[in-house]
């Protein structure tokens, strides 16, 4: 059994985190919603999910997890520039830990310095963004490159949770 970390602010798109969740916890792993502060509560943008922060990430570590999932909407911009979410990814990575992360999920991992010579997916807007930080971009459902697993829309979540699920 995996410990999958799931890194979650306010106005994630609800489906980018319940699908992979769900899919995690039915394949028998422990996942762990881990947010700026435990115990709030978090609203997806389309008002369908809602979760609690179990932990806050000041209190965990990269080392207590073996998987990190990052979902999309808005909350990786909520969280993308907080110390502790860069130095958690940036652990996570430089174990060698697989990093999921779905639409705008990869913001985190830009702010955190680690997309320089990787291959990529996001949300297409985003592409810029990526290829600005040293990524190569690839317009393509899921994108796996070493430890990282990258997709771009919610209509890719079946491909994305695949990919995630054999990592762990």
């Amino acid at each position: 059994m995996s410990k999958v970390a799931f890194l979650l602010a306010n106005q994630f798109e609800d489906s980018e985190m319940q699908v992979p969740y769900e899919e995690v916890k039915k394949a028998g792993h422990q996942a762990d919603i881990i947010g700026l502060k435990a115990g709030k509560t978090l609203k997806g943008k389309q008002g369908k999910a809602e979760y609690t922060a179990e932990k806050a990430i000041s209190e965990v570590s990269a080392e207590d997890y073996d998987a990190v999932v990052i979902p999309g909407g808005s909350s990786p911009e909520n969280l993308r520039l907080n110390a502790d979410i860069k130095k958690f990814v940036t652990q996570a990575n430089a174990s060698g830990k697989p990093i999921a992360a779905i639409c705008h999920g990869p913001q985190i991992l830009i702010s955190a310095g680690l997309l320089k010579g990787r291959i990529v997916t996001c949300y297409p807007p985003l592409q810029d963004d990526m290829i600005n930080a040293g990524a190569e971009f690839r317009d393509e459902e899921v994108i796996v490159d070493g430890n990282f697993v990258t997709s771009r829309t919610p209509k890719d979540e079946p491909a994305f949770v695949r990919e995630l699920l054999k990592k762990l």
